[in-house]
């Protein structure tokens, strides 16, 4: 038994969810959001709770029931306070601006990066190093982040490059004459 997917999910004030066989459709002051339960589970909207359970016993169903949850959990805090990511950029040089709706990355190589800011994500440039990307989906700010972090990761040497502000990175030791 899923020990995640047994709890409901509480739809805070300000958010309507509707729930249509296996469509499920929140709407907040961040957006909107939908998705598809995959056909082993079902969902039920209960006073203000969605409950997610699943159709049989079988292995597919119990395996899916904790994630199917868990994504409508992020569904519903998505649209209410959304998700939010920073990035770090270290490097002489290293440096992000925003033109319009491009973000425009300078990392040590011979030319710059532009790289299009996707519908439905938002990124603040706060410093010429800091960036801080957010929006209602989290799944699609997790791939933006990582597709920046991407182009320049951090190396172990020095430390240069585009690092999430909550990693660590492993520094070590250089050569030795």
């Amino acid at each position: 038994m899923s020990r995640i997917g047994k709890h409901p999910v509480v739809v805070p004030q300000g958010v309507t969810v509707q729930v249509a066989g296996q469509d499920i459709t929140a709407k907040g002051p961040k957006g909107q959001l939908a998705m598809t339960l995959v056909d082993d589970l079902i969902a039920k909207l209960d006073g203000g709770k969605v409950s997610v359970t699943p159709r049989e016993k079988s292995r597919r169903s119990r395996s899916m029931w904790g994630m199917q949850r868990t994504l409508v959990s992020n569904m519903v805090v998505g649209v209410s306070k959304g998700f939010s990511l920073s990035l770090e950029i270290n490097g002489v040089g290293y440096r992000a601006a925003l033109q319009g709706k491009n973000l425009v990355l300078q990392l040590g190589f011979s030319h710059e990066i532009v790289y299009p800011v996707p519908e439905g994500i938002e990124i603040k440039v706060e410093k010429p190093t800091a960036l801080t990307i957010s929006g209602a989906d989290r799944q699609k700010v997790g791939q933006v982040a990582a597709d920046i972090r991407g182009y320049r990761g951090p190396e172990p040497y020095k430390g240069k490059g585009i690092k999430y502000t909550t990693e660590t990175i492993l520094r070590k030791e250089g050569k030795k004459k």
